[in-house]
């Protein structure tokens, strides 16, 4: 590869958030980029060899985060490290053991597998995704109160709700500062909400999905609750930024303006008035609130909601996803 000015490793690069993360390191020019995924012949990371800078930047690597050994030759010699790949089941889960749990625990040892790899290469910073999933989920928080960096989804209460989702990404990142306390490891994480913007592959994220489902018309009536929601290309941004600062430090909360479906319908409607959108809408209770402040204070920044919606729609056509 390239001499580039700083080395780093992005694990599950061909995902969603980390291929914008990935072109965000190349196009700063700086960056030589190495990426696991597990198999970089695949078709589907061919958008990664094709982005600007890659030929001379970008190294693909087969990696299996449960497998040490190739984990660690992932991370050797790299000065930071980006810990973006992890298990998202779809819906809820009929073997919560085996689907969920156990993707907790492959969550828990590849991310214990990833700083292992990361303190043994003497690797600078460690930039973890994790998910407000691992924020939100607490009954004892108070009702009227902004969730913030210092609310932790209750294990137990996860457990009895059977949210074994939240319960995953609870355990990993929790597992994250655990290794830092004891190890002295730099570890910075992001907790993302429902991640919006444009593809850059046809692999539509779970996220997408509830944009799409607005346009077919399936469903007459929405809950018409607060969507707290964030562009792709902005949580490229706060990782990028949560690596540089050099102050920079725990968890960060990533999420723009919270808006109500029924408002993000009617920009659709007014950007593509042509789909059968749903009609009606009902109220809900649940209309809790996030702060990034911390993340602002970092100087992080967000796009109006109307360009992350009208960009994520224009790639679903470019893609042929809508038609």
């Amino acid at each position: 590869m390239a001499a580039a000015g700083k080395t780093v490793c992005v694990t599950g690069a061909g995902g969603f958030i980390a291929s914008w993360l990935v072109k965000l390191l190349l196009s700063r020019g700086q960056y030589a980029v190495r990426g696991t995924v597990r198999d970089p012949g695949a078709s589907k990371n061919a958008h990664l060899k094709a982005l600007e800078g890659a030929g001379e930047r970008l190294q693909l690597l087969k990696a299996d985060l449960l497998d040490y050994s190739s984990v660690a030759s992932a991370i050797a010699g790299r000065e930071g490290v980006f810990h973006v790949a992890s298990p998202v089941p779809s819906g809820r889960s009929s073997n919560p053991e085996v689907e969920v749990i156990g993707p907790a625990v492959v969550g828990t040892t590849g991310t214990t597998n990833v700083l292992k790899a990361c303190y043994e290469a003497k690797v600078k910073r460690v930039v973890v995704v994790s998910s407000v999933a691992a924020v939100f989920s607490n009954p004892n928080w108070p009702k009227d109160k902004a969730f913030d960096e210092d609310c932790w989804s209750d294990e137990d209460y996860c457990r009895k709700n059977e949210d074994w989702y939240y319960l995953s990404k609870t355990l990993s990142e929790r597992e994250a500062f655990v290794y830092a306390a004891k190890t002295g490891l730099d570890v910075v994480t992001i907790c993302q909400f429902s991640v919006f913007g444009p593809l850059m592959q046809s692999i539509v994220n779970a996220s997408s999905k509830i944009l799409l489902n607005y346009f077919k018309g399936d469903h007459e009536t929405v809950e018409n609750r607060l969507r707290n929601m964030v562009d792709v290309r902005d949580v490229a941004d706060a990782l990028l930024l949560s690596y540089e600062k050099p102050e920079a430090s725990g968890r960060y909360i990533c999420s723009s303006n919270p808006i109500k479906v029924s408002d993000m319908i009617n920009i659709l409607k007014t950007l593509y008035p042509t789909y059968p959108y749903p009609k009606n809408s009902v109220e809900t209770d649940d209309n809790s609130i996030y702060s990034s402040e911390k993340l602002q204070k970092l100087g992080w920044t967000f796009r109006p909601t109307e360009e992350t919606l009208r960009d994520s729609v224009e790639s679903y056509k470019a893609f042929g996803i809508l038609n």
